[in-house]
């Protein structure tokens, strides 16, 4: 493996991330409980990461801040867009999977 300045890493990581948040904001059909029960994580997770690396440098950033960052729009428009009412059996798999409880 090609050792990396810190810096090279730096930069690799945040393009990661940059296309991470543009396949989601793409894939709008793909429903956050769909990803909690297959991956254990959502967007609503992303941007709290996202809010704690911020608040970790100090910087304040707002719980609304950060899911527009992820969201590519204020999280209310974006429910209204493309979030669907939870199936029952998408709620069971989350209540089972359910990481955070």
């Amino acid at each position: 493996m090609t050792a990396l300045t810190r810096e090279q890493q730096t930069e690799f990581e945040a393009a990661a991330f940059r296309r991470l948040v543009a396949h989601l904001r793409e894939r709008s059909d793909v429903q956050n409980i769909d990803m909690m029960n297959l991956a254990g994580f959502c967007r609503n997770c992303l941007s709290n990461w996202y809010r704690e690396a911020a608040e970790a440098d100090g910087v304040g950033i707002s719980k609304d801040q950060s899911r527009e960052i992820v969201y590519g729009m204020p999280f209310e428009e974006w429910k209204s867009l493309h979030q669907k009412e939870a199936s029952a059996e998408q709620k069971a798999a989350f209540e089972s999977n359910n990481p955070h409880k």
